[in-house]
């Protein structure tokens, strides 16, 4: 029996309706918040991406939910007090998801307890009452305790405080499946190749399949651009000599061992040699350290670290580690592309705005970038009033600050499938485990396919299932059994599966490879 959601039923709702009142254009946190806001309130909502839901930036964050102790150090209260209210909705909204995190800022100068201990008291007081726990001064002893493989020399004690941790690729796969649930569509690998206009105004899109090749018109009472870094690209669709709105930076990030950071606190370096700060934190069996913030001109979709940018966070993870990683020890590398809004005079991308940015065309179309994953339900929330507007669509309330997200259980729960687990383990194979050493199922694929539009072994061992990100050597060797599975359900021949086998392959050498300058091969 074929899903709801197979790919040809998708496309068959394409066309039921004659126009649709939004359509958003980009499938990652920003777009999907808009899509899942704009059908919240009623109105009929199609998504489009060009390629998975979250294959950019939206897959590649450093897995917090978080205030921003950085952004406090610049003064920046109001991001810091709107994304510490934020994180309070996502805790309530997605529990499955996104969970409260401890951190420990260790320090080596007497100085540096009372330093830190009164800028997160200030995290504290901005929280209000929307915080988790008050942070703490520790002792030397606690210090080490929280943190056992943290450099004993020097170190003067520290510094807890709680902030949260989350998947971003399963939070954008939660808000794909939430919009299906508010009646609106969502369809990936379907990119838009030019905007359609009558008498100057924008009245919709010019598509083309990715998998099928055929093009179609889409009509829109108004569209959002929501495409991240690539947002300067759709603009040009209708203004090529269109101003860059963006200043696209790139952060890298290191996955390694649990031996290197034992236990369940995260570890905050609270300044590197560049001026940013460094998380070292446990995800999901491994550590996780990054990241980096670097300008960057091209707007890759896979995107490598520059050179230097992995010896930069192995040697400042090794200031504070007893026991450090060398290159070895890499299980998987990875880099992210930020949408920072331009300003001129040449600031450093640290620098540059975190807030997000809302333009309307001459033609109506909505632009909305910069932000924060922690702050993409707020970034929603003002892109559908602007376009309701435009639009002239009615006025309704924003309901999503208290909208429970596709999934979401009644308490704390580690399993990213929450009150959807059930479902999951009644399809085929919920007891076979695809490969040693990973938690991925047989059935958890089927469903991947069946309920979560992914189309590719990529689809299934990036974002339905972290693997990739976890250890690209162990992603590789599941490679084969993921595309076995998915040819089954998508009625793929052997073919298809070797071609999938070896384009998945390639990618996970990008991953994996860290060669001595600690850029890419």
């Amino acid at each position: 029996m074929k899903s709801a959601l197979a790919r040809e039923a998708l496309l068959a709702r394409l066309h039921e309706q004659h126009r649709w009142d939004i359509i958003v254009i980009g499938g990652g946190a920003t777009g999907l918040g808009c899509a899942v806001d704009a059908a919240a309130r009623g109105y009929s909502t199609l998504l489009l991406e060009a390629h998975d839901f979250a294959k950019g930036t939206s897959s590649r964050a450093t897995k917090l939910i978080h205030g921003g102790v950085r952004y406090l150090a610049q003064g920046n209260f109001p991001l810091v007090r709107e994304a510490l209210a934020e994180r309070s909705l996502l805790l309530a909204n997605a529990p499955h998801l996104v969970h409260p995190l401890r951190f420990v800022v260790p320090a080596y100068r007497w100085h540096e307890r009372p330093l830190f201990g009164a800028g997160l008291a200030m995290y504290d007081l901005l929280a209000g009452s929307h915080g988790l726990e008050r942070s703490r001064q520790l002792g030397t002893r606690a210090t080490l305790a929280a943190l056992p493989n943290a450099k004993a020399d020097g170190l003067k004690g520290g510094i807890a405080y709680w902030d949260a941790q989350f998947d971003d690729a399963r939070l954008a796969i939660a808000l794909m499946a939430t919009l299906f649930d508010l009646g609106g569509l969502a369809l990936n690998y379907l990119p838009v190749e030019g905007l359609v206009t009558d008498a100057g105004r924008i009245v919709g899109v010019r598509v083309r399949d990715a998998e099928s090749g055929k093009t179609l018109r889409l009509d829109a009472r108004v569209l959002i651009n929501a495409t991240g870094v690539w947002a300067d690209a759709v603009r040009r669709f209708e203004c090529p000599a269109a101003e860059s709105l963006l200043h696209p930076s790139q952060g890298a990030h290191v996955v390694v061992d649990r031996r290197f950071l034992p236990g369940d606190d995260a570890l905050l370096v609270p300044r590197t040699p560049d001026g940013r700060v460094l998380f070292v934190i446990p995800w999901q069996g491994r550590v996780l350290i990054g990241t980096t913030d670097l300008a960057r001109s091209d707007l890759p979709l896979e995107p490598k670290p520059l050179a230097g940018e992995v010896d930069f966070i192995l040697a400042t993870a090794a200031r504070y580690l007893a026991r450090a990683p060398a290159r070895s020890d890499v299980r998987s590398v990875f880099v992210g592309l930020r949408p920072l809004i331009h300003r001129r005079g040449g600031l450093a991308t640290r620098r540059l705005s975190r807030e997000h940015f809302i333009e309307v065309s001459p033609g109506g179309l909505v632009t909305i970038t910069g932000g924060k994953w922690t702050t993409y339900r707020r970034m929603a929330e003002d892109a559908i009033d602007v376009a309701r507007s435009v639009a002239g669509l009615p006025a309704r309330e924003c309901p999503t600050a208290r909208l429970p997200l596709h999934g979401a259980t009644a308490g704390f729960s580690r399993d990213p499938y929450g009150c959807e687990r059930e479902a999951v383990n009644a399809l085929p194979g919920a007891r076979r485990m695809l490969q040693d050493g990973s938690s991925l199922t047989e059935a958890e694929v089927r469903h991947a396919v069946r309920n979560e539009l992914a189309r590719t072994v990529e689809d299934v061992l990036a974002r339905r299932h972290r693997m990739l990100f976890l250890d690209a050597a162990l992603a590789s060797a599941a490679a084969p059994g993921v595309a076995a599975i998915l040819a089954e359900e998508l009625g793929r021949d052997d073919d298809w599966q070797g071609a999938e086998v070896a384009r998945f392959r390639s990618l996970t050498m990008q991953y994996a490879a860290v060669p001595e300058n600690g850029g890419r091969v």
